[in-house]
């Protein structure tokens, strides 16, 4: 099997699985952070904290992405799946139009990846001081509607239209919501990721000057070098990187597997499947 028939295949067990989710787990991301927002609401008011479904949800995602990495942002999450089928179709258009594609710069992308941390800090302030529900704008919220075939207008008018320019974003920019605008994705970047099952690369054997990992990878993260313990909590897992190295030097902590093996990918799948069906979503 040449190298581009492993790249398609690869590409295709992600897109079924990523359909799998879609289809039957479309609100993994608002639970996870309706666990978020109550954790903090209920701080604000004093009040005790329980172990309701969404905290068991956002616990449980949380400790699989410190062991596996950002695998559930890669795969599993909703949102993060529409807007790699918004960029798909656009590339796709700018393709059969023979126009280039927008682009957003690697300077610009590593200024916008901030927002998403103050986007954060201001829903979880909201939350604390108990005028988060004042507000009916959200994005997340609109998307969770469609997803349930439950569409609201009324009181949502400026949800749809931050929807929509998120669209807009999605399509220039390969996970323009995720690396610039998703407050579930700053949580789990900040999460202490374990090195056992992310990504490095064998830095002495690369070619001089390549950074084809680099320039494949959706948050343009820098691979760490084997055996470091530094992990970037930007990797959503894609794998795409371990596909494109013309030398074979990408892997994950665990040397002898890369990390893009069919096994495994589905492997890391059936284990949120699990547990999903653990938690009864």
């Amino acid at each position: 099997m040449t190298k581009k028939q492993m790249r398609q295949r690869h590409n295709l067990t992600r897109r079924i699985i990523q359909l799998v989710f879609f289809l039957f787990y479309p609100s993994l991301f608002t639970a996870a952070f309706t666990g978020v927002k109550y954790i903090f609401t209920q701080l604000g008011a004093g009040n005790a904290l329980a172990l309701t479904s969404f905290v068991s949800v956002l616990l449980t995602l949380c400790i699989y992405t410190i062991v596996f990495g950002r695998f559930f942002c890669g795969y599993a999450c909703a949102f993060g799946s529409f807007g790699d089928l918004i960029h798909g179709i656009y590339l796709t258009i700018c393709k059969k139009l023979k126009k280039k594609p927008k682009k957003i710069s690697a300077i610009a992308s590593r200024r916008l990846s901030v927002i998403k941390y103050l986007l954060l800090a201001v829903i979880l302030g909201a939350c604390f001081f108990g005028t988060y529900g004042t507000f009916q704008y959200s994005p997340w919220d609109v998307f969770s509607m469609l997803t349930a075939l439950k569409p609201r207008v009324q009181g949502y008018i400026i949800g749809w239209i931050l929807l929509l320019l998120i669209m807009i974003g999605m399509a220039v920019k390969e996970r323009f919501f995720c690396r610039f605008l998703c407050p579930m994705g700053a949580v789990f970047s900040l999460l202490p990721v374990l090195p056992l099952f992310s990504l490095h690369r064998d830095r002495d054997n690369c070619r001089k000057g390549c950074r084809a990992c680099t320039s494949c990878c959706p948050s343009e993260v820098e691979l760490p070098a084997r055996g470091a313990v530094e992990v970037s909590g930007d990797c959503f897992q894609c794998g795409k990187c371990t596909d494109t190295c013309p030398g074979g030097n990408v892997h994950t902590g665990i040397h002898i597997i890369k990390g893009n093996e069919i096994w495994f990918t589905i492997l890391r799948a059936a284990i949120l499947i699990i547990i999903c069906l653990v938690l009864n979503l």
